[in-house]
């Protein structure tokens, strides 16, 4: 990118259009703080660069506001004389190499996790049972009713526990592989929601239906789905707006290896956004922004989607929430669009 000594944008080479998603003939003669939402920072060294003619490398700048996806770049700044060109500014990426730490990170993390919680469980489990048995003895001795209404709310409060803890400690369920339509998942997942939350809820759809089907297993991806899915929905109160959408993401690294396809399902709902102090810890087991939320709904969506080699992502800001499934594709034939469409209301008709 060159600017002038004013700080409007002279020229963006094609690259820069495709990362900023910005046209030479759109942004030519704009300033830079109006053509880049969000880089205040960057502008702030920009000027100085300018002011003290020396060049700058900023080793991480965020740019955001524009789009909801910040990107994270490394830029080199240097004066020049050229024209009127009074500044070069050269913009390499950083989201793979920080979205790789950041999954790397998670499935430490979530290892872990799942281990401290694993032994929890087991002792909180243990003493349940004879909390259970000796209300049931005692129920058994009294003989008023309204006491025993007592002793059967402790049981069925040692029952709930008991199923919590299970969920906790039950082994993984054997990866069931299988060809996979995804837009099958998403149309289950969009029933189920529509039955719990039959008013103020509307789901939109915006499906690529010439996307292929994966290799995976159906009831995990559905369950995965479906925990973000109706996490969107109880932060929506019974009120508010879903997008299910999926498209094609291409030359995608997941966990180190580089697959030709992928595939990107976003599930945006326009609630209030995640809290700003759970972000950093919102996949971690009983996190939860919801009162009475037991944690364990996205903490096992990702679980999930790992077992798929696959990342779970969010970004959220108020009125716009987005999580992003990325999937590798590994069958190596794309249907045509016709033959899908065919496909997908068939099993639609079903």
């Amino acid at each position: 990118m060159l600017l002038d000594a004013s700080l409007a944008i002279l020229y963006l080479n094609p690259t820069a259009e495709q990362l900023f998603e910005l046209s030479q003939k759109n942004v030519y003669r704009q300033p830079l703080s109006r053509a880049l939402l969000g880089a205040e920072s960057l502008l702030a060294t920009v000027k100085h660069a300018l002011k003290v003619q020396s060049g700058f490398l900023e080793h991480e700048v965020i740019i955001g506001g524009h789009h909801l996806q910040s990107l994270h770049l490394r830029c080199t700044i240097t004066p020049v004389d050229l024209d009127d060109a009074a500044l070069l500014l050269e913009f390499r990426p950083l989201n793979q190499q920080l979205r790789i730490a950041r999954e790397e990170r998670a499935i430490h993390d979530q290892q872990i996790n799942r281990q401290l919680i694993r032994n929890l469980a087991h002792e909180i489990r243990n003493p349940l049972g004879g909390i259970k048995g000796a209300a049931q003895l005692l129920e058994r001795e009294l003989d008023r009713k309204e006491l025993r209404e007592y002793t059967q709310v402790i049981v069925k409060e040692t029952d709930r526990l008991q199923a919590l803890m299970d969920r906790l400690i039950a082994p993984q369920r054997l990866f069931m592989a299988g060809e996979v339509n995804i837009h099958e998942v998403l149309e289950r997942v969009r029933s189920v929601l529509l039955a719990e939350f039959p008013d103020g809820i509307t789901i939109k759809r915006d499906y690529d239906l010439s996307l292929p089907d994966l290799s995976g297993d159906r009831e995990q991806l559905i369950q995965a789905v479906l925990n973000i899915a109706r996490n969107a929905a109880q932060a929506l109160e019974g009120h508010g707006e879903i997008l299910l959408r999926t498209r094609i993401a291409r030359q995608v690294t997941l966990a180190k290896k580089r697959y030709r396809l992928g595939l990107n399902v976003e599930i945006i709902d326009n609630g209030p956004g995640i809290p700003a102090e759970i972000t950093d810890r919102l996949f971690m087991p009983l996190v939860s922004g919801r009162e009475g939320g037991t944690g364990l709904g996205l903490m096992l969506a990702r679980s999930f989607v790992n077992q798929h080699r696959g990342i779970v992502e969010f970004e959220s800001e108020k009125g716009q929430t987005c999580f992003s499934l990325l999937l590798p594709i590994v069958s190596s034939e794309y249907l045509s669009p016709e033959q899908r469409i065919m496909h997908y209301e068939t099993h639609l008709d079903h």
